[in-house]
C-alpha cells in the first residue's frame, strides 16, 4: 500500500486525497485549518504528515510551497518523492528542487484542468528527475499523468504559457461584455462572440497571428478608439489598452521606407 502525505486540504487537496483513499492508498494529511476528509489520517504538522510517506503531494498554494517544504524536509525519509502541485512560476519550482537538493527529488506537477469534479482524474503534466516514478505510483491509483521531459519547472511552464491564452481570452470576453452591458447591447455582443468562437478551426491561430502583424497599424488605432469608448462608458479598461499597446509596439517595429 502506497503511503501518501497530502499537504493542503483545501478544495483541490481534499478531492485528490479522498480519491486516493478510495483507490486504496494510505493517506495522511495536514492543513493549518481544521479540515477533515473521510479516510485521511490528520496530522498536526507538515513534518508529522511526511514522516513515513512514500510520496508527498504539496497542494497548499504557491506562497506556501517553500514554507511547507522547509518545515517538512527534516522529517522526509530517503526515497520519498516530493510533488509540488501548486500553480507557481517555473522559478519557484526550480527553487524547491534546489532547496531539497539531494535529500529528496522534487517533481513539478501541473494540473491541466480544474480539480473540482475530477479529483485524482485531473490531467497532470509532470517533470523532474523522479517524474517517471511519480507517474508509476499515481497511474496505478487511477491518475491521468503525462511525463514532460526535463527538470522541475518544465511542466508548469507549459501550463502557464497556455494560461496566457485561456485566461487572457476569458478576461477579454468579460471586459467586452461588461462594456456592452453599459452600452445596452450585451445580448448582441454575446451572440457575436459565440458565433466567432464556434467558427474557430485549425487555421484560426495562423490567421490571428498573421492578421495582427499585417494590420498592426490600423488595429492599433481601432483599439485606441475602443479603449476611449470604455472610458466614456465608465468601464475600467485593462484588456483593450493592453491590446492597443501590443499593436503599437508591432506597428513601430515595422520597417520604414
Amino acid at each position: 500500500m502506497t503511503t501518501i502525505a497530502v499537504l493542503g486540504l483545501g478544495e483541490a487537496g481534499s478531492e485528490i486525497a479522498r480519491d486516493l483513499v478510495a483507490a486504496g492508498a494510505d493517506v495522511r494529511g495536514y492543513d493549518p485549518k481544521p479540515v477533515d476528509v473521510d479516510g485521511v489520517r490528520r496530522r498536526t504538522s507538515e513534518a508529522e504528515a511526511v514522516a513515513d510517506a512514500d510520496l508527498v503531494l504539496s497542494v497548499n498554494s504557491s506562497h506556501d510551497a517553500m514554507t511547507a517544504l522547509r518545515n517538512a524536509l527534516p522529517a522526509v525519509r530517503p526515497g520519498t518523492i516530493w510533488a509540488d502541485l501548486n500553480t507557481a512560476a517555473p522559478g519557484t519550482k526550480v527553487a524547491l528542487a534546489e532547496t531539497a537538493g539531494l535529500q529528496v527529488p522534487v517533481v513539478d506537477v501541473a494540473l491541466m484542468s480544474p480539480v473540482p469534479g475530477r479529483g485524482l482524474r485531473t490531467p497532470m503534466l509532470v517533470s523532474g528527475e523522479a517524474a517517471d516514478r511519480y507517474a508509476q505510483l499515481m497511474t496505478v491509483l487511477g491518475a491521468d499523468v503525462t511525463v514532460q521531459p526535463g527538470p522541475a519547472g518544465e511542466a508548469i511552464s507549459r501550463k502557464l504559457l497556455r494560461s496566457v491564452f485561456y485566461k487572457g481570452l476569458a478576461a477579454a470576453v468579460v471586459e467586452a461584455l461588461t462594456a456592452a452591458e453599459a452600452a445596452g447591447c450585451a445580448d448582441w455582443l454575446l451572440e457575436n462572440i459565440r458565433g466567432e468562437l464556434a467558427g474557430f478551426d485549425a487555421r484560426t491561430v495562423d490567421r490571428l497571428v498573421d492578421g495582427t502583424h499585417r494590420h498592426a497599424r490600423r488595429r492599433a488605432d481601432e483599439m485606441a478608439a475602443a479603449t476611449e469608448q470604455l472610458h466614456e462608458l465608465g468601464v475600467p479598461a485593462r484588456i483593450a489598452p493592453a491590446a492597443r499597446n501590443l499593436l503599437i509596439q508591432l506597428r513601430d517595429a515595422e520597417p520604414t521606407g
